[in-house]
């Protein structure tokens, strides 16, 4: 007994210093758990759960490449469909004048109109009403109408007309050829105006479309180029000790916009 004893008790002092380590351990840790649960538990089950449900590093990789890919192909859109936008609105702008300028040449034939009007409730002058002078009429008609399509006043269907005498009297007296022609100068002008109206009209259409189009691209080339927002907390809701549920709302995440602060 004495020989197992003189064995056992020098070994007493060390295992005593033992378990008084390992019981000190243990209370340093319930004293860390009692007093800050969240933040250990954030380290280790938090932690743990979000690497484990976030995408790897090479699976990141290739998405980050994809989404830059994304992002220079809808630039590329963007450019050429700014280019479209400006050539459009260039194009606007010749039809917007052209339709001044018709305009303003219809202004110019009604004024023309509205003064041989005028003037045709004068007597007219006598002329000896003989072949020579109706010839000389024709002739004048003829002149005249040619003069006006070369100036643009009059369609080729109206100098048909003029030469086949349909609609026309080549017998009247110049004054009253004058005033018709006049007034088909006029008709013509109206005609020329309202279409270059119209045409002004589709190209501001054509404008605005090709900016909304512009627009939209330039706006999704800002989203793709946008870093993505990335979730720092917990993915999962966690419990705390004491029987108190801690949960925390993901916030729905559109892509390109950041995550709405709660």
């Amino acid at each position: 007994m004495q020989t197992a004893l003189s064995y056992v008790l020098p070994d007493v002092p060390r295992a005593a210093a033992i378990w008084l380590s390992l019981l000190g351990v243990v209370i340093l840790v319930i004293a860390a758990l009692l007093l800050r649960p969240r933040h250990l538990l954030r380290f280790d089950a938090g932690t743990r759960i979000r690497e484990a449900a976030l995408p790897s590093r090479a699976e990141h990789t290739e998405e980050q490449r994809d989404q830059d890919r994304w992002a220079e192909e809808v630039a590329v859109a963007a450019d050429r469909a700014d280019a479209t936008a400006r050539r459009r609105r260039e194009e606007w702008l010749t039809a917007q004048d052209e339709a001044e300028q018709a305009w303003q040449a219809y202004e110019v034939a009604e004024s023309d109109v509205r003064r041989l009007t005028g003037a045709a409730g004068m007597p007219l002058p006598q002329t000896p009403r003989t072949p020579s002078e109706y010839a000389d009429r024709e002739r004048w008609l003829h002149r005249a109408a040619m003069a006006a399509y070369w100036q643009r006043e009059l369609s080729v269907e109206q100098l048909s007309d003029v030469f086949a005498h349909r609609g026309w009297d080549p017998r009247l007296h110049p004054v009253e050829q004058e005033l018709a022609l006049r007034r088909a100068v006029r008709d013509h002008l109206f005609a020329l105006q309202q279409t270059a109206h119209e045409r002004a009209q589709e190209s501001w259409r054509a404008t605005e479309l090709a900016a909304s189009a512009a627009r939209s691209l330039r706006d999704e080339a800002l989203s793709a180029l946008l870093p993505q927002v990335e979730e720092r907390d917990s993915v999962l809701p966690l419990t705390a000790l004491g029987g108190v549920e801690q949960t925390r709302e993901m916030p729905t995440v559109v892509p390109g916009r950041a995550a709405a602060a709660y």
